[in-house]
């Protein structure tokens, strides 16, 4: 795969997806919405403190204004009532008359029978508008009327905050007008900003969807912003990582195939060298003892021929011997229908005990007696006739052991002996232990080579169980038997 960098172009404006949209908002119109809540938090705290003070400023007007009210009333009164000729009730009516309207204030004048005599004229400020009745009722402060007695007329002087409050939501309404023109104009340029400030994410959003495509040859641009140059690295450095796993993945499937196929190879040429064995030289060697053997039974009277003909039937039995040998190298024993992993190495260890009296083997077999898979049996019984080989040729042990063990989906393979361990002979590099490590490796499983504390040499291959169900029987074996 190719690792070299590649630019990408600005890539679709993923915010505009019907798919994203319908799925959760854009990052651009959630960040947008926080700062204008933000700021419209910040006005509302402002437009809350302001309405406080107006409330209390307003409050402390009309407190203000109905003192003086009042205490000019009560001079007014107090004269009418103590009959006093320059305060009489006309004249006062008069005087209320000539002053009209006090400033925030509705001023009535009743006789004994509660007539109305008087009532001051309303206020020419802003005439007909008034502030809504919520806001009025939140925004009075709340002073009581004030009655006085003059005579037989009662002044009643009632607080009218009214035009202060109209004055106040028109104030209000503008404010708020503005802020809220403010606002959505904070929303429009935040909106526009993140849509230039995220714009190099668009890039980033890209090469994500062809790394996840398997192009891991992507490359994003180094320049510009620090944040965005420290991820450009971060993720060239994540997809050259990933190249270099995919690559070395390849080259191993690669190697493992080849394995693979070398050793089918060599098991075929092991099957074709096995036949020819049985078919060409065995049937040769078992004619030349037979002839061997009617030269003596016609040779009684000629000692020296007996003597020679013997002499060839000894030689062809002991090559026969050695062929079959050979065949249970080529060839597991074995391979009926029924017949176990277990069954299939006890029976090779067995013929190899024999020709081996010196060593003293024992054997742990374990493997069960559910069906392997071929290539795992196989493995197993090329595994364990490659050490013993090896045991004969470089160990000089006088014991050796050979242990199967079948646990959950893995079968441990071990031989070990009380030997010198493995010392390849001059000219020969220890191809049995790289073709042994070959087999594993195919089998996804592990090989272990070592020398335990008490000496000798101990081989401990663990082989995946991949294939539960029963190998198909090979017949083939038995003919391979001279």
């Amino acid at each position: 795969m190719n690792a070299a960098a590649c630019t990408l172009p600005p890539g679709p404006d993923t915010d505009d997806t019907p798919g994203e949209a319908v799925k959760s908002p854009s990052l651009r119109l959630r960040v947008s919405l926080v700062l204008t809540a933000l700021a419209a938090a910040f006005v509302i705290a402002g437009a809350a403190l302001w309405v406080r003070d107006a409330r209390t400023a307003i409050a402390e007007e009309i407190t203000a204004a109905h003192r003086v009210a009042a205490q000019w009333l009560a001079v007014s009164a107090q004269g009418t009532a103590s009959g006093d000729p320059a305060w009489t009730e006309t004249r006062l009516l008069a005087h209320l008359n000539a002053v009209g309207r006090i400033r925030a204030h509705q001023l009535e004048a009743h006789d004994d029978s509660g007539r109305l005599l008087y009532v001051s004229p309303p206020s020419a400020y802003k005439a007909g508008r008034d502030a809504p009745a919520w806001f009025t009722r939140w925004m009075e402060p709340g002073i009581p009327a004030m009655t006085l007695h003059a005579g037989s007329l009662t002044l009643r002087l009632q607080p009218d905050p009214s035009r202060a409050l109209v004055d106040l939501w028109d104030d209000l309404s503008a404010a708020a007008a503005r802020a809220l023109l403010a606002l959505v104009g904070l929303f429009i340029g935040s909106w526009f900003a993140l849509h230039h400030a995220l714009k190099p994410l668009e890039s980033v959003m890209v090469a994500l969807d062809r790394t996840g495509q398997g192009r891991f040859d992507t490359r994003l641009p180094t320049d510009g912003p620090v944040e965005l140059a420290r991820l450009g690295h971060a993720f060239n450095g994540m997809a050259r990582r990933l190249n270099e796993a995919v690559s070395d993945n390849v080259r191993l499937t690669h190697e493992q195939a080849v394995a693979r196929a070398i050793t089918e190879r060599l098991e075929a040429d092991r099957l074709a060298i096995a036949r020819d064995l049985h078919d060409e030289l065995g049937q040769s060697i078992t004619a030349v003892a037979a002839l061997a053997g009617a030269i003596v039974q016609r040779s009684n009277d000629t000692p020296q021929i007996r003597q020679s003909a013997e002499v060839i039937r000894d030689v062809a039995s002991r090559m026969q011997g050695d062929v079959r040998a050979l065949l249970s190298r080529l060839r597991p024993p074995g391979g009926g229908p029924r017949e176990t992993l277990d069954d299939a190495v006890r029976s090779y260890l067995t013929s190899w005990s024999e020709r081996h009296t010196d060593i003293d083997l024992s054997t742990e077999l374990f493997a069960g007696p559910q069906p392997l898979p071929d290539e795992v049996t196989l493995a197993t019984l090329r595994i364990v006739q490659e050490s013993c080989t090896n045991i004969v040729r470089h160990a000089l042990a006088s014991r050796a052991r050979v242990r199967l063990l079948r646990e959950g989906g893995t079968l441990t393979v071990e031989i070990s002996d009380n030997g010198r361990g493995i010392l390849p002979a001059p000219g020969q590099p220890g191809f049995g232990l790289a073709g042994m490590r070959e087999r594993v490796v195919g089998l996804a499983g592990s090989l272990d080579v070592s020398s335990p504390p008490g000496g000798g040499t101990r081989i401990r291959a663990r082989l995946p169980i991949t294939r539960p169900e029963a190998a198909s029987p090979d017949h083939s074996a038995e003919d391979l038997q001279p």
